[in-house]
């Protein structure tokens, strides 16, 4: 039985096209729900970015009038907060065992996670880069390697037929010697 629930924690995220791809891959890597905390991404609230339309079948949820240190004391006690921003002392992504429930929190844009949701979190990861990266290329990496490193991680053409858009004919022949 899988018992693996992902949830993605966006703080106050400012960009209609990283949360329109965080929804993409969302949808790519089987999230439960995204939630978002502040009021900047309704003001443009297209996801010209989730070609997959994946908001249809993920929630998107706005928790401004919860916030997200609220949102943490209403998870069930399964559920292991991970907070992933450039923070010192954190875990490098490639070193962390990924919790069968999670709600991932990225900090915005703009910005970094608050203090106090950092010190209530069960883990603190960054992803070893130099310099930071784009709040859904983070998303998509963190959400990767959670799939890497678990048993659902299929790579098979049965796989690649059921995923690959309909234009993708391409196919690998076998080499000459």
């Amino acid at each position: 039985m899988n018992t693996d629930f992902v949830s993605i924690g966006l703080t106050n995220p400012k960009s209609t096209s990283n949360v329109g791809s965080v929804m993409r891959a969302a949808g790519c890597y089987q999230v439960d729900q995204v939630l978002y905390s502040g009021q900047r991404y309704d003001r443009a609230a297209k996801l010209s970015t989730d070609t997959k339309k994946a908001h249809v079948s993920i929630p998107l949820i706005n928790i401004a009038s919860l916030g997200l240190d609220e949102l943490i004391d209403a998870v069930d006690a399964q559920t292991k907060i991970v907070c992933v921003d450039l923070i010192q002392g954190a875990t490098p992504l490639p070193a962390f065992e990924h919790p069968e429930k999670a709600l991932y929190v990225f900090g915005p844009e703009d910005g970094t996670i608050s203090q106090k949701v950092v010190d209530r979190a069960d883990h603190v990861v960054f992803v070893p880069t130099i310099g930071c990266m784009n709040l859904a290329a983070s998303v998509n990496v963190v959400l990767y390697d959670r799939l890497a490193k678990s048993s659902r991680a299929v790579a098979d053409d049965e796989l690649i037929r059921s995923s690959k858009d309909v234009n993708n004919n391409v196919k690998v022949r076998t080499k000459r010697a």
